[in-house]
């Protein structure tokens, strides 16, 4: 028989073992998850009464597939008039996010603006990230909308130390007309008071699932862990952690910056404008975004759940979009031999991959399997 190691119970070990047990029924899987529950952020956890996940964790994606494939296990709720708004201190003023065109009217240096979007150079000679958004939207509009906050979300002091630029799914170009949620994306949320949790234990059924399982050895080179005072080997392995993990380092740590989750309810059926999902802020506050869970879980109630972000070194949450720290991820992974695979956010080192893309690795590696 078969045996295969899923290390990590996140949506991406799930999505494997879900794939892997409909084309290959036959496999004995076992999946690995150091803590006490599946789903890792994207698990629903309450809070005086209020369901929420660690962060905004909603549905979305172009990939007509992998959204039918899952609103079939557990029914998704579209979020169709979703927006996102940013806080400029500068103006002290509220803005639409992604930057649109249709605010400038409004800003006090809108001579400015409009004076240097008429300027503009070619992004596509920038080095740095820096120089790619000056270069894309003028100085002003860089220094109120993406100078700090991307300092402060990478824990970074200068964004010239970024060499990759079109990572960040919201886009870099300005938009033009409405905002209303992603141009061309399908944005939800399960109907399930409890989220995706349905999802982590209808995909691991068939399954052998240890939590609370922390691997202590890996020798992935013969395909074996240890774990539990024994060494367990296995045909396959399907990582979802930090590639460097599994490789004890030898390349050095892959970096990774976290989260520190601060909730507070408020007194009033609902807090943000109407459509609002969350709200950006750009400027020195330590904290990147407040979201409303209401308006993914329409919860009812009447107050309201605010959850604020604050970027620390609390987890391994997003994987730096740095070519230098990905050409050492892309080594981890070359070490990798026949029939050990690295899917997901942190198992790719990349991150652009979400939830839908998650699902598109599991179901394309079961097929390639």
């Amino acid at each position: 028989m078969i045996k295969v190691l899923i290390i990590g119970g996140g949506f991406a070990g799930c999505a494997a073992a879900h794939q892997l047990s409909l084309s290959k029924p036959e496999y004995d899987i076992t999946l690995i998850e150091k803590s006490n529950f599946l789903g890792a952020g994207n698990k629903t956890r309450w809070y005086a009464g209020h369901p929420y996940t660690f962060g905004p964790r909603h549905f979305l994606t172009q990939d007509e597939e992998v959204y039918r494939y899952l609103d079939k296990i557990i029914p998704i709720r579209r979020c169709k008039e979703h927006e996102f708004i940013t806080f400029v201190s500068q103006d002290s003023n509220f803005y639409n996010f992604p930057i649109n065109s249709d605010d400038i009217p409004k800003m006090p240096d809108k001579e400015k603006i409009n004076y240097e979007l008429s300027m503009l150079d070619s992004p596509e000679e920038a080095c740095d990230f820096e120089q790619y958004w000056i270069s894309s939207i003028g100085e002003t509009l860089y220094e109120k909308f993406v100078k700090n906050y991307n300092k402060k979300m990478w824990l970074i002091d200068d964004n010239k130390q970024f060499d990759t630029f079109k990572w960040s799914p919201k886009g870099i170009a300005l938009k033009k007309g409405p905002r209303a949620a992603w141009d061309q994306s399908i944005s939800g949320y399960p109907i399930n008071q409890n989220g995706y949790d349905p999802y982590f234990e209808f995909s691991t059924q068939n399954c052998n699932v240890l939590l609370s399982t922390e691997i202590k050895v890996f020798d992935i080179l013969k395909k074996r862990v240890f774990f539990n005072g024994e060494w367990y080997k296995f045909d396959i392995i399907i990582n979802t952690i930090s590639p460097s993990d599994i490789f004890e380092n030898t390349y050095g740590e892959l970096p990774f910056i976290g989260r520190d989750l601060i909730k507070f309810v408020l007194p009033t059926e609902n807090v943000f404008p109407e459509n609002v999902y969350f709200i950006y802020y750009a400027g020195e506050e330590p904290f990147t975004r407040l979201v409303e869970y209401k308006r993914f879980t329409c919860h009812k109630s009447p107050h309201s759940l605010i959850g604020m972000e604050i970027p620390s070194m609390n987890g391994k949450h997003y994987p730096l979009p740095m070519k230098s720290w990905q050409a050492v991820a892309d080594k981890y992974h070359n070490l990798q031999p026949e029939n050990v695979f690295s899917i997901g956010r942190a198992g790719s080192y990349r991150y652009e991959v979400d939830i839908d893309d998650s699902i598109r690795q599991a179901m394309d590696l079961a097929r390639y399997i």
